[in-house]
């Protein structure tokens, strides 16, 4: 999950990078960027949580105490940028030698989940053991307060979560998949504030959700949507839901073709 534009959040569950079930996304409207609208969304939810440095994320994970069900998985993506920010300036050594581990990190992939664990644990985990030992030798030489010390800062405050990719194969390095998702919604961001009031922005976070789910299962989101309003109309029972998904969908397209 990242930070919403437009004041909204925007998830993937686990999808074909992740799981075996297809991808999914939701939007979710708040009036607000505070934890407790965070904490509502994920209210009930276990799993790793894949963030950028989402503050009510955080605040909604450390209100839980003890309880682990719930993993942040943080982006190396974020790090890479900032990095790359002092290197285009100051053409920071130390900037150039954090960027070289991180797309040695970068270049190390595999396809399902367990294989991808395997791999990264023979091969990623000693890259990240290094990472960190540059890293500690790296903040001891600059001034937490310069440029560099805060960039840095970020890789310290996150390292838990960092590290999480390590351990679980359906997590990925970075959040650039979800932020993805929300482009979209953040390139209209100007029209969003004339949705007229917050349920018509939730309307429409309820609509983008379907759509942007067909886009990422290489579904049509227009056949989508004609055959679902159809189908509804025509008196499609509720106990019969989940044949009006993108997903169901697809599969009766595909046996029809």
């Amino acid at each position: 999950m990242t930070g919403e534009p437009s004041r909204r959040h925007a998830f993937e569950t686990d999808g074909e990078r992740g799981g075996a079930d297809p991808p999914g996304v939701v939007y979710r409207y708040a009036p607000g960027r505070g934890a407790e609208h965070a904490g509502k969304v994920l209210d009930g939810f276990s799993g790793a949580l894949q963030v950028d440095g989402c503050r009510a994320c955080k605040t909604g994970r450390d209100a839980r105490g003890d309880d682990r069900r719930l993993v942040l998985a943080h982006c190396w993506a974020h790090g890479r940028r900032k990095l790359r920010e002092i290197f285009e300036r100051d053409t920071s050594p130390l900037a150039e030698e954090g960027l070289r581990r991180i797309a040695e990190l970068c270049a190390i992939a595999s396809m399902t989940p367990e294989a991808r664990r395997t791999v990264r644990q023979a091969r990623a985990k000693p890259l990240v053991e290094a990472f960190a030992v540059g890293l500690a030798g790296a903040r001891t030489r600059v001034s937490a307060r310069s440029r560099m010390g805060e960039k840095l800062a970020y890789f310290a405050n996150h390292w838990e979560g960092l590290t999480v990719f390590l351990d679980d194969g359906r997590v990925e390095m970075d959040s650039n998949a979800v932020e993805n998702l929300i482009r979209p919604l953040t390139l209209q961001r100007t029209n969003s504030l004339f949705a007229g009031h917050d349920e018509g922005a939730a309307n429409w976070a309820r609509i983008a959700a379907p759509i942007e789910t067909c886009k990422i299962n290489g579904v049509d989101p227009f056949a989508y949507l004609v055959a679902t309003l159809e189908a509804i109309a025509a008196g499609h029972p509720q106990s019969r839901i989940d044949d009006l998904t993108p997903r169901a969908f697809a599969a009766a397209s595909s046996s029809t073709a």
